[in-house]
């Protein structure tokens, strides 16, 4: 059965090898998964998905956001396959072909999770880059457009803010999984922060997010294990007031 703290994914957003090994092995026991984006990835290879796979039963969130033609997409998720990852991420982009080549690269041992609209993306910004005004306006009607590109392409789920977690649940089914970034816990609102549609680790449980991704609260906290460790409880006291 699944436990809180399998429910967290910590971002190795650290600038070296050295770094990113220093969290592991202080969070290994702590977290369900590390989140490896394209900062570590380039600097490193597969040698920190390999070093994460041999240092617990912490898995790997493989976070590249693969954008490109499907046939270059298809081959970079074969590739990708081999490195045994949990999850690895996909842009929804402009086509449902790119997702479905992600989907046939993956050969059913990585689930692939579709990028809806990031996170750091506001309604401005949605307008400023030429969107539908009514896609402006309502930015979890977009997500909800290209979450339904990744559904009819076969992925596993989609990343999306907790505030479109309910609304993604509610169209796909509890199955269609969702994974949350921009989460930050009650006690550290307030700071400051580059992510736009932020929500706290209990409302993202309540919304249906089967997955956080928390950095900052956690890396910068004064004792991580101890913050990693209150946000579990959090994620549980929302799950048993679910089942209540």
């Amino acid at each position: 059965m699944k436990q809180a703290k399998d429910r967290i994914i910590f971002p190795l957003d650290v600038p070296s090898i050295d770094a990113a090994k220093h969290y592991v092995a202080l969070l290994a026991d702590w977290v369900g998964l590390f989140k490896v984006g394209l900062e570590l990835f380039i600097r490193s290879g597969p040698q920190i998905v390999n070093y994460i796979n041999e240092s617990g039963a912490a898995g790997v969130f493989l976070d590249l956001k693969l954008h490109d033609i499907p046939a270059t997409v298809g081959r970079a998720m074969e590739g990708i396959a081999d490195l045994g990852v949990k999850f690895a991420t996909v842009h929804c982009g402009e086509s449902q072909k790119m997702l479905e080549a992600a989907v046939a690269g993956s050969h059913g041992k990585v689930a692939i999770l579709g990028v809806t609209v990031l996170t750091s993306v506001s309604a401005a910004d949605i307008e400023a880059a030429g969107y539908r005004p009514d896609y402006c306006r309502d930015l979890p009607r977009l997500v909800l457009k290209k979450a339904g590109m990744a559904k009819a392409a076969g992925c596993a789920g989609i990343v999306c803010s907790g505030l479109e977690a309910s609304r993604i649940k509610g169209r796909f089914g509890p199955g269609f999984l969702t994974v949350t970034p921009g989460i930050r816990p009650q006690w550290s609102l307030g700071e400051q922060d580059d992510q736009a549609r932020v929500t706290t680790p209990a409302r993202a449980v309540k919304n249906g997010s089967d997955y956080l991704v928390i950095g900052r609260p956690i890396r910068d906290a004064d004792d991580p294990v101890q913050a990693a460790m209150k946000v579990a409880e959090e994620i549980e006291a929302a799950s048993l007031s679910i089942e209540k």
